[in-house]
């Protein structure tokens, strides 16, 4: 195959930052995609709905002329966020759901929540009103081991949370093992899971060919080769319960490439590219648009798009940097070749 036309996606899950940053990052989503769930982590995060409508103000300012892009809004869940403020944000025309960081898990999740189970008045109102709820499913115990926090924060917290929830629509975001695919594939409709190109990709091993190598650390981390193989039969099955999420996070190469690097890929610049090598790989190139354009909207009950977009086989190098504010930004693979180019 040497063309290949899509629907035009979406992207279910992504950082932008904000300012100079935000500037630099989003005409790459906006070129590829048609809207985007936008994650709230910003310091200070994105708790209320007159956050989320100015952080939204932002965004469309920094669209390029003539760009068609709608960002998708999220609240920041906090143990004080109020069920009024549920309220307003299904009220709203621009926020679709809420996002649940373990608190410490990942970048800027400092005023995450530290116990789930304090915010069954919450998750109440949001089944009440069907708002759904999207969760970096971690927990982030010392005891637990890193490669092992997915798998216990299902068992601990989101089994229990859909038993006691049971028509809450859910996203566990950017999963990461065969023990989340197994489980959102028991779960019942109610359940869904974005999976990043990193993850369909790479295992643990990419973080340290030829040495330690940061632009692939991100979290949740990179797992072993039976997880990665678990996570592309599940991406390339059909199945509408699994659809594109980047997780495209962007941080200035000093900040990758120092004693303590942040987390996060940035993938925004040639995603589809990515999961298109991804699908390939595994002769399904049929079911990308389906896991791309299709499968995200109808469960976030929009309208799919109908523009369209397309990808040639044509080999090119993924720049080495791209322009960012301090010093850089390093894209995921910077400075190899790819097979397929968007048009």
């Amino acid at each position: 195959m040497q063309t290949l036309t899509l629907t035009r996606p979406d992207d279910w899950h992504l950082h932008l930052r904000d300012g100079a940053a935000l500037k630099a990052v989003l005409p790459h989503t906006a070129r590829q995609f048609a809207r985007a769930v936008v994650m709230p982590n910003l310091k200070p995060p994105v708790r209320s709905v007159a956050d989320a409508a100015a952080y939204r103000e932002r965004i469309l300012a920094a669209l390029p002329a003539g760009s068609q892009f709608e960002p998708l809004m999220t609240l920041y869940l906090t143990e004080n966020t109020r069920p009024e403020e549920i309220v307003a944000a299904k009220a709203s025309s621009f926020v679709k759901a809420v996002k649940y960081y373990p608190a410490g898990a990942t970048t800027n999740s400092d005023l995450g929540v530290a116990d789930l189970r304090r915010c069954d008045p919450i998750f109440e109102t949001m089944e009440r009103l069907d708002l759904p709820l999207l969760l970096h499913g971690e927990v982030t115990d010392g005891c637990v081991d890193i490669f092992d926090r997915e798998k216990v924060f299902i068992e601990k917290y989101l089994i229990p949370l859909i038993s006691k929830f049971p028509r809450l629509r859910v996203v566990l975001e950017h999963v990461t093992t065969a023990d989340a695919v197994q489980f959102v594939l028991s779960a019942p409709a109610t359940v869904a899971a974005t999976i990043t190109p990193q993850h369909l990709l790479f295992n643990r091993n990419a973080l340290f060919q030829g040495g330690l190598r940061p632009h692939f650390y991100c979290l949740p981390v990179l797992k072993r080769e039976e997880h990665r193989a678990a996570l592309l039969q599940a991406a390339t099955s059909g199945n509408p319960k699994f659809f594109l999420g980047t997780d495209s996070a962007p941080h200035p190469r000093g900040s990758k490439e120092s004693a303590c690097g942040c987390a996060g890929c940035y993938s925004a610049l040639h995603a589809l590219e990515l999961y298109a090598e991804a699908f390939e790989s595994a002769d399904a190139l049929d079911k990308l648009e389906g896991f791309a354009s299709f499968h995200g909207p109808d469960f976030y009950r929009l309208p799919r798009n109908t523009e369209q977009i397309t990808l040639n086989k044509t080999t090119w190098r993924i720049p080495e940097e791209l322009p960012f504010p301090e010093s850089g930004l390093a894209p995921l693979r910077a400075g190899e070749e790819i097979t397929w180019q968007m048009a």
